[in-house]
């Protein structure tokens, strides 16, 4: 009986202990993502696959916090190329192991006072929609933002720059 009550109490402390580290990251991440609150501008570098060549366009986000959740909606505008506009839903899980269905491998504070967030996902990428990793980098500061996307397709061993949003805040 003493086996079982030294058992119960461990599994309960382990618990706790988890529950609190998970609630602790995630609202790290939280803080993190509060910090982008607001408008940015900037660009959007991305690999266009026809030509093998980068292509640079204006790019502004507005991001604003769901009311006190663990989402944050970010609004994306292009000046030159309004078709392109969207808006997109960025949500940090319980547990602060994903953010929307990226898992994070690491969150890093920089020498320079920056925060580096890394996620990765299996999906599809490319013009042949190819099987890929796919390696998203948050980079945060109060008045510096950037998200490079970066791509490492089934059997290939070398990882491509498909994209990078790179912001400075109003």
């Amino acid at each position: 009986m003493k086996k079982i009550t030294v058992v119960t109490a461990l599994t309960i402390v382990l618990f706790v202990t988890y529950s609190a580290n998970a609630q602790k990251n995630s609202q790290q991440l939280v803080e993190d993502f509060q910090k982008l609150s607001g408008s940015w501008n900037g660009s959007l570098t991305y690999l266009d696959y026809s030509s093998g060549k980068p292509y640079t366009m204006s790019a502004d986000v507005e991001v604003k916090r769901i009311n006190d959740s663990n989402e944050f909606e970010f609004i994306n505008t292009y000046p030159k190329e309004k078709s392109a506009n969207s808006t997109q839903i960025i949500s940090i899980s319980q547990d602060g192991k994903y953010i929307g269905k990226e898992e994070i491998v690491s969150r890093t504070e920089l020498a320079d006072g920056q925060i580096q967030i890394v996620t990765q996902k299996q999906g599809k990428d490319g013009n042949y929609n190819k099987e890929a990793v796919i390696k998203q980098t948050y980079t945060i500061s109060r008045t510096a933002f950037s998200i490079r996307k970066d791509v490492l397709f089934s059997g290939d061993t070398k990882w491509i720059k498909r994209h990078e949003y790179a912001y400075l805040r109003n």
